[in-house]
Protein backbone atom coordinates (compact mmCIF):
# COMPACT_ATOMS: atom_id res chain seq x y z
CA UNK A 1 0.00 0.00 0.00
CA UNK A 2 1.22 3.42 -0.55
CA UNK A 3 1.39 5.60 2.81
CA UNK A 4 -1.45 7.81 3.35
CA UNK A 5 0.32 10.90 3.14
CA UNK A 6 1.54 10.04 -0.99
CA UNK A 7 -1.61 9.37 -1.66
CA UNK A 8 -3.06 12.25 -0.24
CA UNK A 9 -0.65 14.11 -3.07
CA UNK A 10 -0.89 12.39 -5.74
CA UNK A 11 -5.22 11.70 -5.33
CA UNK A 12 -4.90 16.39 -4.97
CA UNK A 13 -2.98 16.80 -8.08
CA UNK A 14 -5.51 14.05 -9.79
CA UNK A 15 -8.39 16.00 -9.12
CA UNK A 16 -6.87 18.88 -9.88
CA UNK A 17 -6.04 17.21 -13.49
CA UNK A 18 -9.14 15.91 -13.46
CA UNK A 19 -10.94 19.88 -13.18
CA UNK A 20 -8.75 20.81 -15.96
CA UNK A 21 -9.78 18.46 -18.34
CA UNK A 22 -13.16 18.49 -17.94
CA UNK A 23 -13.19 22.16 -17.44
CA UNK A 24 -10.63 23.22 -20.47
CA UNK A 25 -13.14 25.86 -21.72
CA UNK A 26 -13.09 27.74 -18.40
CA UNK A 27 -11.14 30.51 -16.63
CA UNK A 28 -8.38 28.59 -14.98
CA UNK A 29 -8.91 29.40 -11.06
CA UNK A 30 -5.66 28.63 -9.09
CA UNK A 31 -7.46 29.60 -5.77
CA UNK A 32 -9.73 26.71 -6.47
CA UNK A 33 -8.12 24.08 -7.85
CA UNK A 34 -5.82 24.69 -4.33
CA UNK A 35 -8.97 24.52 -2.08
CA UNK A 36 -9.79 21.89 -4.04
CA UNK A 37 -6.44 19.96 -3.23
CA UNK A 38 -6.69 21.09 0.51
CA UNK A 39 -3.68 23.27 0.01
CA UNK A 40 -2.46 27.55 0.36
CA UNK A 41 -2.32 28.41 -3.29
CA UNK A 42 0.98 28.99 -3.10
CA UNK A 43 1.89 25.40 -2.17
CA UNK A 44 -0.52 24.11 -4.39
CA UNK A 45 1.51 25.01 -7.07
CA UNK A 46 4.81 23.96 -6.29
CA UNK A 47 3.44 20.27 -5.49
CA UNK A 48 1.91 20.26 -8.99
CA UNK A 49 4.49 21.45 -10.87
CA UNK A 50 7.11 19.27 -9.34
CA UNK A 51 4.76 16.23 -9.46
CA UNK A 52 3.27 17.00 -13.13
CA UNK A 53 6.12 18.78 -14.77
CA UNK A 54 4.00 21.43 -15.91
CA UNK A 55 2.26 24.48 -14.23
CA UNK A 56 -1.76 24.11 -13.83
CA UNK A 57 -1.96 27.08 -16.34
CA UNK A 58 0.85 25.34 -18.43
CA UNK A 59 -1.26 21.84 -18.77
CA UNK A 60 -4.49 23.87 -19.61
CA UNK A 61 -2.38 25.64 -22.79
CA UNK A 62 -1.23 22.33 -24.03
CA UNK A 63 -4.16 20.58 -23.30
CA UNK A 64 -6.08 23.05 -25.82
CA UNK A 65 -3.48 23.16 -27.87
CA UNK A 66 -3.81 19.39 -28.46
CA UNK A 67 -7.31 19.75 -28.98
CA UNK A 68 -7.03 22.44 -31.44
CA UNK A 69 -4.47 20.11 -33.12
CA UNK A 70 -7.65 17.46 -33.10
CA UNK A 71 -9.71 19.43 -34.47
CA UNK A 72 -7.15 20.92 -37.39
CA UNK A 73 -6.87 17.06 -38.51
CA UNK A 74 -10.24 16.07 -37.90
CA UNK A 75 -12.77 18.27 -38.30
CA UNK A 76 -13.04 21.26 -41.00
CA UNK A 77 -13.49 24.07 -38.34
CA UNK A 78 -12.37 27.72 -39.00
CA UNK A 79 -8.90 27.82 -38.06
CA UNK A 80 -10.01 31.56 -36.31
CA UNK A 81 -12.56 29.37 -34.74
CA UNK A 82 -10.11 26.92 -33.39
CA UNK A 83 -8.12 29.57 -31.97
CA UNK A 84 -10.84 31.35 -30.25
CA UNK A 85 -11.27 27.75 -28.50
CA UNK A 86 -8.10 27.18 -27.81
CA UNK A 87 -7.80 30.55 -26.09
CA UNK A 88 -6.59 32.87 -28.48
CA UNK A 89 -7.77 36.50 -29.37
CA UNK A 90 -6.32 36.61 -32.97
CA UNK A 91 -5.65 33.90 -35.96
CA UNK A 92 -1.95 35.39 -35.66
CA UNK A 93 -1.31 34.93 -32.12
CA UNK A 94 -2.38 31.28 -32.46
CA UNK A 95 -0.78 30.61 -35.62
CA UNK A 96 2.65 31.64 -34.08
CA UNK A 97 1.88 29.51 -30.49
CA UNK A 98 1.03 26.74 -32.97
CA UNK A 99 3.90 26.73 -35.08
CA UNK A 100 6.38 26.86 -32.35
CA UNK A 101 5.37 23.54 -30.66
CA UNK A 102 4.08 21.30 -34.14
CA UNK A 103 6.78 22.90 -36.49
CA UNK A 104 4.45 23.73 -38.97
CA UNK A 105 1.16 26.10 -39.52
CA UNK A 106 -2.39 24.88 -38.70
CA UNK A 107 -3.12 24.85 -42.59
CA UNK A 108 0.60 23.29 -42.75
CA UNK A 109 -0.41 20.45 -40.22
CA UNK A 110 -4.22 20.26 -41.91
CA UNK A 111 -2.06 18.63 -44.95
CA UNK A 112 -0.15 16.35 -43.07
CA UNK A 113 -1.65 12.70 -43.70
CA UNK A 114 -2.42 11.21 -39.39
CA UNK A 115 -0.75 13.81 -37.61
CA UNK A 116 0.33 13.46 -34.19
CA UNK A 117 -1.22 15.39 -32.14
CA UNK A 118 -0.18 14.34 -28.78
CA UNK A 119 2.80 17.17 -27.35
CA UNK A 120 5.69 15.65 -25.46
CA UNK A 121 4.80 15.52 -21.40
CA UNK A 122 6.02 13.45 -18.75
CA UNK A 123 3.44 13.13 -17.34
CA UNK A 124 1.38 11.43 -19.59
CA UNK A 125 -1.57 13.76 -19.66
CA UNK A 126 -3.23 14.23 -23.15
CA UNK A 127 -5.91 15.28 -24.73
CA UNK A 128 -8.58 13.18 -25.81
CA UNK A 129 -11.63 13.34 -27.97
CA UNK A 130 -13.74 10.28 -25.95
CA UNK A 131 -13.37 12.48 -22.57
CA UNK A 132 -10.65 10.06 -21.16
CA UNK A 133 -9.25 11.06 -18.01
CA UNK A 134 -5.79 9.36 -17.86
CA UNK A 135 -3.89 8.67 -14.25
CA UNK A 136 -0.58 11.42 -14.60
CA UNK A 137 2.30 9.62 -13.84
CA UNK A 138 4.54 11.66 -11.32
CA UNK A 139 7.69 13.34 -12.08
CA UNK A 140 10.73 11.61 -11.11
CA UNK A 141 14.21 13.27 -11.80
CA UNK A 142 15.52 12.03 -8.39
CA UNK A 143 14.05 14.44 -6.20
CA UNK A 144 12.82 11.72 -3.70
CA UNK A 145 16.30 10.68 -2.63
CA UNK A 146 16.73 14.18 -1.84
CA UNK A 147 18.76 14.96 1.25
CA UNK A 148 16.30 16.09 3.95
CA UNK A 149 16.78 16.41 7.44
CA UNK A 150 13.55 16.56 9.89
CA UNK A 151 14.10 19.28 12.39
CA UNK A 152 12.52 20.27 15.41
CA UNK A 153 12.64 24.14 15.18
CA UNK A 154 12.11 27.28 17.54
CA UNK A 155 10.26 29.85 16.88
CA UNK A 156 12.42 32.44 15.51
CA UNK A 157 12.57 36.30 15.92
CA UNK A 158 13.62 38.06 12.11
CA UNK A 159 14.03 41.96 11.92
CA UNK A 160 13.08 42.67 7.94
CA UNK A 161 12.17 44.61 4.83
CA UNK A 162 9.55 44.22 3.37
CA UNK A 163 9.88 43.82 -0.85
CA UNK A 164 7.82 43.70 -3.34
CA UNK A 165 8.40 43.18 -6.90
CA UNK A 166 10.62 40.82 -8.99
CA UNK A 167 12.49 38.64 -6.51
CA UNK A 168 15.60 38.64 -8.04
CA UNK A 169 15.63 42.44 -7.07
CA UNK A 170 15.15 41.91 -3.57
CA UNK A 171 19.15 42.79 -2.81
CA UNK A 172 17.58 46.17 -2.79
CA UNK A 173 15.20 45.40 -0.10
CA UNK A 174 18.52 43.41 1.97
CA UNK A 175 20.94 46.16 1.22
CA UNK A 176 18.20 48.53 3.03
CA UNK A 177 18.56 46.12 5.81
CA UNK A 178 22.22 46.41 6.18
CA UNK A 179 22.16 50.09 6.18
CA UNK A 180 19.77 50.09 9.04
CA UNK A 181 20.98 46.57 11.00
CA UNK A 182 24.76 46.92 10.29
CA UNK A 183 25.14 50.14 12.14
CA UNK A 184 22.98 49.02 14.93
CA UNK A 185 25.11 45.90 15.26
CA UNK A 186 22.62 42.93 14.96
CA UNK A 187 25.18 41.37 12.24
CA UNK A 188 27.94 41.16 15.55
CA UNK A 189 25.20 39.50 17.13
CA UNK A 190 25.86 35.24 17.90
CA UNK A 191 22.17 34.32 16.55
CA UNK A 192 22.74 36.92 13.29
CA UNK A 193 21.63 35.19 9.53
CA UNK A 194 20.15 36.25 6.16
CA UNK A 195 16.75 34.91 6.49
CA UNK A 196 14.16 35.49 2.59
CA UNK A 197 10.83 34.55 3.00
CA UNK A 198 8.48 34.36 0.07
CA UNK A 199 4.87 35.00 0.01
CA UNK A 200 4.05 34.61 -3.10
CA UNK A 201 4.89 31.84 -6.33
CA UNK A 202 6.64 33.64 -9.50
CA UNK A 203 5.02 31.87 -11.99
CA UNK A 204 1.40 32.64 -10.88
CA UNK A 205 1.41 35.87 -9.33
CA UNK A 206 2.28 38.99 -11.48
CA UNK A 207 5.85 40.24 -11.18
CA UNK A 208 5.36 43.39 -9.45
CA UNK A 209 2.84 41.73 -6.82
CA UNK A 210 5.45 39.34 -5.57
CA UNK A 211 5.59 39.84 -1.79
CA UNK A 212 8.44 38.84 0.19
CA UNK A 213 10.83 40.08 3.06
CA UNK A 214 14.68 40.32 3.72
CA UNK A 215 15.65 39.38 7.16
CA UNK A 216 18.09 38.80 9.68
CA UNK A 217 17.89 36.31 12.84
CA UNK A 218 17.34 38.17 16.22
CA UNK A 219 17.58 37.65 19.53
CA UNK A 220 13.85 38.02 21.59
CA UNK A 221 15.44 40.54 23.97
CA UNK A 222 16.60 42.64 21.25
CA UNK A 223 14.82 46.22 20.40
CA UNK A 224 14.86 46.76 16.74
CA UNK A 225 15.75 49.97 15.17
CA UNK A 226 13.43 51.90 13.53
CA UNK A 227 13.41 51.04 9.84
CA UNK A 228 12.54 47.11 10.91
CA UNK A 229 9.40 45.12 10.61
CA UNK A 230 9.23 41.91 13.59
CA UNK A 231 8.61 39.06 12.29
CA UNK A 232 8.15 35.52 13.58
CA UNK A 233 8.61 32.26 12.23
CA UNK A 234 6.46 29.58 14.58
CA UNK A 235 8.10 26.80 16.10
CA UNK A 236 7.64 23.06 15.21
CA UNK A 237 8.88 20.50 13.03
CA UNK A 238 10.70 21.66 8.97
CA UNK A 239 11.66 19.62 6.35
CA UNK A 240 15.05 20.94 5.73
CA UNK A 241 17.62 20.33 2.76
CA UNK A 242 20.29 22.52 1.15
CA UNK A 243 21.03 24.19 -1.85
CA UNK A 244 24.66 24.36 -3.34
CA UNK A 245 24.61 26.11 -5.97
CA UNK A 246 23.53 30.18 -7.59
CA UNK A 247 20.01 31.78 -5.76
CA UNK A 248 18.48 31.41 -9.89
CA UNK A 249 18.41 27.33 -9.31
CA UNK A 250 16.40 27.64 -6.19
CA UNK A 251 13.21 27.59 -7.90
CA UNK A 252 13.37 24.37 -9.41
CA UNK A 253 14.97 22.67 -5.93
CA UNK A 254 11.54 23.94 -4.56
CA UNK A 255 9.61 22.11 -6.94
CA UNK A 256 11.46 18.82 -6.57
CA UNK A 257 11.99 19.10 -2.95
CA UNK A 258 7.44 19.80 -2.76
CA UNK A 259 6.75 18.00 -6.13
CA UNK A 260 9.11 14.73 -5.56
CA UNK A 261 10.20 14.55 -2.45
CA UNK A 262 7.15 15.25 -0.21
CA UNK A 263 4.81 13.21 -1.78
CA UNK A 264 7.42 10.26 -1.18
CA UNK A 265 7.64 11.00 2.20
CA UNK A 266 5.45 10.45 5.43
CA UNK A 267 4.84 14.49 5.87
CA UNK A 268 2.12 16.87 5.09
CA UNK A 269 2.85 20.56 4.77
CA UNK A 270 1.44 22.37 7.52
CA UNK A 271 0.04 26.15 8.13
CA UNK A 272 3.52 28.98 8.10
CA UNK A 273 5.90 30.21 6.23
CA UNK A 274 8.42 28.60 4.48
CA UNK A 275 12.11 30.57 4.42
CA UNK A 276 15.09 29.97 2.98
CA UNK A 277 18.24 30.77 5.10
CA UNK A 278 21.80 31.92 3.30
CA UNK A 279 24.52 30.44 4.80
CA UNK A 280 27.20 32.64 3.13
CA UNK A 281 27.97 35.57 1.18
CA UNK A 282 27.63 36.13 -2.69
CA UNK A 283 29.54 38.72 -2.57
CA UNK A 284 32.64 36.62 -1.13
CA UNK A 285 31.78 33.28 -2.83
CA UNK A 286 31.54 32.13 -6.27
CA UNK A 287 27.63 31.58 -7.05
CA UNK A 288 28.34 27.73 -7.42
CA UNK A 289 29.73 27.39 -3.99
CA UNK A 290 26.51 29.59 -2.30
CA UNK A 291 25.32 27.57 0.44
CA UNK A 292 21.11 28.13 1.03
CA UNK A 293 18.83 26.16 3.41
CA UNK A 294 15.18 25.78 2.77
CA UNK A 295 12.87 25.17 5.25
CA UNK A 296 9.20 23.93 4.89
CA UNK A 297 6.95 23.47 7.70
CA UNK A 298 5.41 19.70 8.14
CA UNK A 299 2.86 18.29 10.48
Amino acid sequence: MKPATRSFYEDAVQRAIERILTHLDDALSLDELAQMAGLSPFHFHRVFRGMVGETPLELCRRLRMERAAWQLACRQTAVTEIAFDAGYETHEAFTRAFRALYNTSPSGFRAIPQPRIELAAGCGVHFSVHGTIPAFVPRDTGGQHMDVSIKDMPAVRVATVPHVGPYNQINSAFGTLGGIAGPAGLFERPEAAMIGIYYDDPQTTPVDELRSEAGIRVAEDITLPRGLNDQHLSAGKYAVTTHVGPYEQLGDVWARFLGEWLPKSDHRIRPGASYELYLNDPSQVPASELRTEIYQPIA
